[in-house]
């Protein structure tokens, strides 16, 4: 069986939220159902670490660095109406960008094959200059960059499947061609980033993969894309590592999206995703959570996860959207041309009637 591990401390409880959908049941509830299913003892441990202040500097301002640590140490506050800080959440903080490198670490050392980082708070909205969106630091860009300065390891790629655009991640690596960042979102949704269009492109069209969804996409679409622009792209790149932003809130049931995803395509998802690590930089495969706010949801969509790893199978408790999505194969082509990716898997898996006119 495949080896995969597991970060978690209890630490990531102490960011104390109250009633926002980022809380400390998130983790709960997720450990809970890794233990009832059986999936947790098949996992190894792998314990976390606090990033230091110089790990955050080498992706964080000084003043945003320091705003949060002020804030926290004075028993917490917010720092917009989405982001909060409680007295523990600096070194929570700490601990969820170092566990991510902890992580890293373990596979880089062949510990495990892949492994998962399961942390909060968030960090894929965290820009080099603002905590934003219910994260505070980028716990994977900040991970990526120690991995290139103390690793030595070059050539990254960065895989983001949570419902909202990376944003933080993007802009931390939009002048570097060696980090290639892959976000599949829904758009228009927070933060209203990640138009494939944008003029922004530093590095130019090969080095940055923003993949604009329309709401109401469901499986298949989310698969075409995988296959016929995520996995060529990820060949193309050729990383040492892959990181994955985790998110699942992509799913039908959850609260602050509308796409139309199972459980059963996050677990596709995950074995695409390990079986490519496999092939291009075997062993170097890291998971780390980000959003996902239904319990019921976020906790199958990780121990799925966890299971396509492992090599096990995972049946749905939730099953399939009640409805058909949107057809998005007008979109795949249009993005393969700009990206010059072949695109031949643009079709749909089957014949159906679904509209193709997504942009």
């Amino acid at each position: 069986m495949n080896r995969v591990g597991y970060v978690y401390d209890p630490i990531y409880l102490d960011h104390i939220t109250g009633n926002h959908p980022e809380n400390p049941s998130r983790l709960e509830a997720v450990r809970e159902y890794l233990a009832a299913t059986g999936i947790l003892q098949r996992l190894v441990p792998i314990p976390a670490m606090a990033a230091t202040e110089q790990d955050l500097l080498r992706v964080h301002t000084e003043r945003m660095v320091r705003q949060v640590a002020n804030l926290s140490g004075r028993g917490g506050g917010r720092i917009d109406m989405d982001t909060l800080v409680s007295s523990r959440s600096y070194e929570a903080a700490l601990y969820a960008a170092g566990g991510t490198m902890a992580a890293v670490q373990a596979t880089v050392d062949g510990q495990v094959d892949a492994a998962f980082a399961l942390v909060r708070p968030p960090g894929h909205h965290a820009t080099p200059r603002q905590s934003m969106g219910f994260c505070l630091f980028n716990n994977v860009a900040v991970t990526a960059r120690w991995a290139q300065e103390v690793l030595g390891i070059r050539r990254i790629a960065i895989v983001d499947f949570d419902v909202h655009h990376g944003n933080g991640t993007d802009d931390e690596f939009d002048a570097d061609p060696d980090v290639l960042f892959i976000s599949t979102h829904e758009y228009p949704l927070y933060p209203g980033t990640g138009d494939w269009r944008r003029p922004t492109h530093v590095r130019g069209p090969n080095n940055n993969l923003n993949i604009p969804l329309p709401a109401e996409t469901d499986d298949d679409g989310y698969m075409q894309v995988f296959r016929a622009l995520v996995e060529p792209a990820l060949r193309r790149h050729k990383p040492e590592l892959l990181l994955v932003s985790a998110g699942y809130d992509g799913h039908w049931a959850d609260p602050l999206a509308w796409q139309m995803l199972s459980i059963q395509c996050y677990y596709d998802i995950a074995a695409s995703l390990y079986a490519l690590s496999q092939e291009i930089c075997p062993g170097r495969l890291v998971f780390v959570l980000e959003g996902g706010y239904d319990l019921d949801v976020l906790s199958a969509g990780v121990a799925s996860s966890f299971a396509a790893m492992l090599g096990l199978p995972f049946d749905d408790p939730l099953g399939p959207a009640r409805k058909q999505g949107v057809a998005v194969d007008r979109l795949i082509r249009r993005l393969a041309e700009w990206h010059m990716l072949d695109g031949s898997n643009a079709e749909p898996a089957s014949p159906d009637t679904r509209s193709s006119d997504a942009t």
